[in-house]
């Protein structure tokens, strides 16, 4: 299985905005990683909150010096077809398989991953209702963003926020291959009660989640 995390220059809007940088993680073999970045096309549109999230300025996705965004994705293709096991995971899988599916079609590349995708959201909230026997659900929305999952994971949440377009904590900027590094280690705590990689290892698994797991 692959755990995908892209960075892109706004929301989702494959057809108005671009994918600058995708980091990537063989969740089976964690060693094997992906991290590339890319120039967005030239008709491609900069939101002010991506910037913010990103920590870059317009010229630096503009670069010309950077390999194009057709080929920053032919190149995680090439990568992916490596790999036997070719389900993608990602933390809220219809923004990430939604716009490389869209950038595919437009450079005519074929996707080697599997359509049926798995989402960290929906893994994270079912283990949540298996633990407390509720739904981590305020307002009739779910609860459960990548901050959220962190911490029912036991692990610090260290990057930049916003809501609404406004910084609500500051942080480090958001990076692809950290942020999959990231999902990986949530979906491992959560599936077996064990830390992935030794960076995490700091952060106590919560007592909740290995219980869950005997």
């Amino acid at each position: 299985m692959i755990v995908v995390d892209i960075e892109t220059s706004g929301p989702f809007d494959p057809k108005k905005y671009g994918i600058w940088q995708i980091g990537a993680v063989e969740f089976n073999n964690p060693k094997n990683i992906f991290l590339e970045e890319a120039r967005i096309d030239d008709e491609d549109e900069i939101a002010e909150e991506a910037l913010k999230i990103i920590g870059k300025t317009e010229e630096q996705l503009r670069d010309s010096e950077k390999q194009s965004q057709n080929q920053l994705i032919k190149n995680f293709f090439e990568w992916t077809s490596k790999i036997k096991n070719k389900i993608m995971i990602a933390h809220n899988t219809p923004f990430d398989y939604g716009f490389l599916t869209a950038k595919a079609i437009k450079y005519s590349l074929e996707n080697p991953m599997n359509r049926r995708t798995l989402d960290i959201h929906a893994i994270a909230f079912q283990k949540y209702f298996q633990i407390n026997n509720s739904f981590p659900i305020e307002e009739g929305k779910s609860t459960m963003n990548l901050p959220k999952v962190q911490e029912f994971c036991g692990l610090e949440e260290k990057r930049i926020q916003l809501k609404e377009g406004k910084v609500i904590k500051e942080g480090t900027p958001h990076n692809a291959l950290e942020d999959a590094k990231l999902e990986a280690e949530c979906l491992s705590r959560i599936l077996y009660g064990k830390s992935l990689f030794k960076e995490f290892e700091q952060f106590p698994i919560p007592e909740n989640l290995i219980r869950s797991n005997i």
